[in-house]
């Protein structure tokens, strides 16, 4: 029995939650991974998982052996990066995820920088509002806009974002600018941004000293960045969305600010990898030209 890639398979299985994602995960077949941790059981002569047809479990020793193996497995690759990163550049394969906005408006114009500096990495971007399962789904890193639940995720803070409140010269000819947050809620237009997941709506939030007001209904919204900001540009009516994104609109006069005295606490983006990842060559080079191409953006929030 080769331990250590026995190791490798049941980490993975443990983290996925699936023998099926595992094998696709380390590009083997399914047998083989199940055969691998069958005979680890055997050797250590202890039964690590509970498998029924839908679901896997790790027993009470099988949770206390994952802590040790997910760090060995760590140590063995930091090991082989640490040689080879002294004669080879980083090369592979990535699978990154990240919000609409994000992906589009900053990621993809910024990586032919990155493809000139690292040509041997190759990249799939997942473009997604939802929050997508990092292990369960394969995902090497994510952007993540918001406060972080996952507590169980390496996090590096990228930056954070302010937000405006805006409409076009169009639906503002036809309904006027609202006066205050309250006129905006009774006298006009709302658009907001849906979670895809849940359906529930994210609030427009309004500050002002200790004073805040906030407007959960919405006559129009959408789920996905690009969608909620299109809709301002033609004309539906007044939202809330990240300056850094329509400053372009601002500038033109496609959009145009309103309530200016009125606020709402930034969103904070993170880049969240897997703790047992964080020594993968291409994932650190990765992580690091994101910290340092939104350094400025960093340093201003």
């Amino acid at each position: 029995m080769n331990q250590l890639l026995a190791m490798r398979a049941f980490v993975r299985v443990v983290e996925t939650e699936s023998f099926s994602r595992a094998a696709d995960q380390l590009a083997l077949p399914r047998s083989t991974v199940s055969k691998l941790v069958t005979d680890l059981e055997a050797h250590l002569g202890i039964k690590l998982m509970h498998r029924t047809t839908r679901t896997v479990t790790t027993t009470a020793e099988g949770s206390e052996y994952y802590s040790h193996a997910v760090r060995l497995v760590a140590e063995v690759d930091m090991a082989d990066n640490a040689v080879r990163g002294k004669k080879l550049k980083p090369r592979g394969h990535l699978r990154v995820d990240a919000p609409a906005l994000f992906a589009n408006r900053l990621l993809i114009p910024a990586l032919p920088d990155f493809h000139r500096e690292y040509p041997d990495v190759t990249l799939a971007l997942g473009i997604s509002d939802r929050t997508v399962n990092i292990v369960g789904e394969g995902v090497d890193c994510a952007i993540r806009a918001g406060e972080l639940r996952d507590s169980t995720m390496i996090a590096r803070r990228v930056f954070e974002l302010p937000y405006v409140t805006c409409a076009s010269p169009s639906y503002l000819e036809r309904m006027g600018a609202p006066a205050s947050p309250a006129d905006l809620r009774a006298n006009h237009v709302q658009v907001g941004y849906f979670f895809a997941a849940t359906g529930k709506l994210e609030p427009l939030i309004f500050d002002k000293g200790v004073d805040r007001f906030e407007i959960d209904e919405c006559e129009f919204s959408a789920n996905e960045g690009n969608g909620h900001i299109e809709m301002m540009l033609a004309g539906l009516g007044v939202g809330q969305t990240l300056r850094r994104f329509v400053q372009p609109y601002l500038d033109s006069g496609e959009l145009v600010a309103v309530l200016d005295d009125w606020t709402r606490p930034a969103i904070p983006f993170h880049i969240v990898y897997p703790p047992n990842r964080h020594q993968s060559a291409r994932l650190k080079v990765f992580v690091d030209w994101i910290l340092g191409r939104f350094e400025e953006e960093r340093l201003q929030a």
